[in-house]
Order: C-alpha cells, then sequence, then structure tokens
C-alpha cells in the first residue's frame, strides 16, 4: 500500500487517494456482487428432488438468498456447475463422482432418495429374458448413470458390449424416441417410465436389481458450501419440512407436485413407489464419516466406475460429504 510521505502535498494526496479508490471499484464491485449473489442450484425434474420445488412453491425457501435453476437433465445441470452458472446440482451419486473425477470438486450436503425401482429399462413385448437383447437398439441417455446402468444392464444378461447397439437419446426425446419405433430397449427414470407405461412396454430389469447403488443427493461446491452457508441450510429445512408434509397428507402433496412433473395427480404417488426418501435421521445415518452407508457404497461404486472405463481412477472420497447442513432433530 502506498504510504505517502511529508513531501506529499494534502491536495495530491486526495488525488492519489482518489485515484486509488477508483482503482479498487472494479474489485469491491466484484466482491460485491459475489456476496450478494444467490445460491444457485441446478435440478432436472425427478421425484426425489421436487419436494425442493414444492418447498419453493410453498414460500418455504428464501427467494432472496437461494435461486433453484430448472434444466432439463442431469447433463443440463452438470453444464451449468462447470460453466460457473450453478453453485451446486441435484444428481446421482455417481454423476457426483464423474464430476469430481473432471474437476469439479463436489460436496454432499443431503440424500435427497435411494431408487428402489424408480429408474428402469423398459422393453418391447417380444424382449422374454436380457438375453433377448442381444442385437437390439437401447436408448441410454450420455451420462454416468447412464452408462453405468448399461453396464450393470449387459452384466446381468451375460452380453458383451458390442452385443447390443447403443443410441443416445436425451431425456427429453425419451417419449418421442420410443413412438417413433427407433428402440427396443430404453433406460429410463420417473416420470417418463409412468407416461411409458401406456405404450405397450414391460421392465426387464430396474433398480431393484442393483440395491444401494443409486443415491440421489444434493452436491455443492466447497466454495459455495462457505459462502451461502444459511441458504444451504434453509434449502435443506425447507426439502425437509416438504417430505414431512408429503407422508402427512400425500394427496395434497401429489396435487401441487403434479404439474412440474407432467402427471396426474393420482400418477405422482406411483412415481414414488420406486424411491426410499431419507428423513433426517436417516440422512445422519447414511452420511456418518465412520460408518454410514453412503460413503461405503461411493467407494464400492467408484471401484466399479473405475473398472468399467467410467472414471480412470477410484476417487480418493476426500470431503465428499458434510452433514452439518442438516437440521438438529426435536
Amino acid at each position: 500500500m502506498l504510504k505517502p510521505g511529508k513531501s506529499i502535498k494534502p491536495g495530491r494526496r486526495n488525488i492519489l487517494r482518489a485515484l486509488s479508490t477508483a482503482a479498487l471499484l472494479p474489485l469491491l464491485n466484484a466482491c460485491g456482487a459475489q456476496q450478494s449473489r444467490p445460491l444457485v442450484v441446478a435440478s432436472h425434474v425427478w421425484p426425489g428432488y421436487e419436494l425442493m420445488f414444492l418447498a419453493r412453491r410453498e414460500g418455504w425457501l428464501p427467494a432472496e438468498s437461494l435461486n433453484l435453476l430448472e434444466t432439463v437433465s442431469a447433463t443440463a445441470s452438470l453444464a451449468a456447475l462447470a460453466d460457473g452458472k450453478a453453485d451446486g446440482a441435484a444428481l446421482t451419486l455417481d454423476e457426483v463422482l464423474r464430476a469430481r473425477a473432471e474437476g469439479i470438486r463436489l460436496t454432499i450436503v443431503l440424500v435427497f432418495d435411494i431408487s428402489a425401482g424408480a429408474d428402469v429399462v423398459l422393453a418391447r413385448p417380444n424382449i422374454h429374458t436380457l438375453a433377448d437383447l442381444a442385437g437390439k437398439r437401447i436408448g441410454v441417455e450420455k451420462t454416468a448413470l447412464g452408462e453405468l446402468v448399461l453396464h450393470k444392464l449387459l452384466t446381468a444378461a451375460g452380453l458383451p458390449d458390442e452385443a447390443v447397439s447403443v443410441i443416445p437419446v436425451s431425456p427429453e426425446g425419451h417419449m418421442e424416441t420410443w413412438q417413433r419405433g427407433q428402440l427396443d430397449a430404453l433406460i429410463t427414470y420417473e416420470p417418463t417410465a409412468s407416461r411409458l407405461k401406456a405404450e405397450d412396454t414391460r421392465i426387464i430389469y430396474d433398480s431393484r436389481d442393483m440395491p444401494d447403488t443409486i443415491f440421489d443427493v444434493l452436491a455443492v461446491r466447497p466454495e459455495a458450501v462457505s459462502r451461502h452457508q444459511e441458504a444451504l441450510k434453509k434449502l435443506v429445512a425447507g426439502h425437509f419440512r416438504a417430505l414431512q408434509h408429503f407422508r402427512s397428507n400425500p394427496q395434497d402433496a401429489a396435487f401441487r407436485l403434479a404439474g412440474r412433473m407432467h402427471l396426474e395427480a393420482r400418477e405422482v404417488l406411483d412415481a414414488y413407489r420406486g424411491l426410499q426418501l431419507p428423513d433426517i435421521r436417516a440422512n445422519r445415518s447414511l452420511m456418518d464419516i465412520n460408518k454410514g452407508h453412503l460413503l461405503s457404497a461411493a467407494r464400492e461404486l467408484s471401484q466399479v466406475m473405475a473398472r468399467a472405463g467410467l472414471l480412470a481412477r477410484p476417487d480418493d472420497l476426500g470431503n465428499l460429504v458434510r452433514t452439518d447442513f442438516l437440521l438438529e432433530e426435536d
């Protein structure tokens, strides 16, 4: 810092002060903008994530310090993170591991759900067994989750990768691509799976066949964790408030959730049947750094992904979870 000596006249000192202040203005404005910018969390439509949006609809989230960025897919949410347009995202555990491998260091602060049938492989009626997939066209979203389910599916079927034709299909194109007859099987999830039930499909494989593999979580950049602690606490609290409402008044919650999920209210509850929705106590247990199942599942999943070529090497799991944003239990 310039310390004017005695030879500098007061007028000149004032000029230097003004120039120094002017030079600092861009930095000060940038810092101010950084501090005032709300926490931005990206999310696509998925039943486990929708309780955040229910909380927003009911005014249980702080609009001034939190922005839920609506995306069309996990791919778009990850792109928002990579481009700096989002501070966190609702993702599957494998997507978090893939992002971390690509240099986006993320920390999990909440487990939304564990898939137990909500992620499915749909097939045409003429496909009766997994072995019947040989030579068939399988629609897959080109994400870590899509590739992981495909890997698990082919392993269960006893088929090599080259035995099937993989057709990249974005989530928003699942329905149209299926209706055009361009696929023999499709890896998809709710709420699309429910909408496709009327399209002469059958489920030949789902997340019950790969238990404790697909966790949906809220993952945030470490710098955002430090900068937006209050907003994060309120977001997590809002999720659990919406979960409590869903459990105590499911019909009302289903009606309020139906619009964003593009389902009838009666179909919303069906979309949740394949999900486990852990409460605060279960979250604390899952995320315990010593004996929590999330870390052990992440370790195993990371090794599976590395063996399958989905990761260059297993994740070291450093700073993967934080539990201090979970509300204290009454």
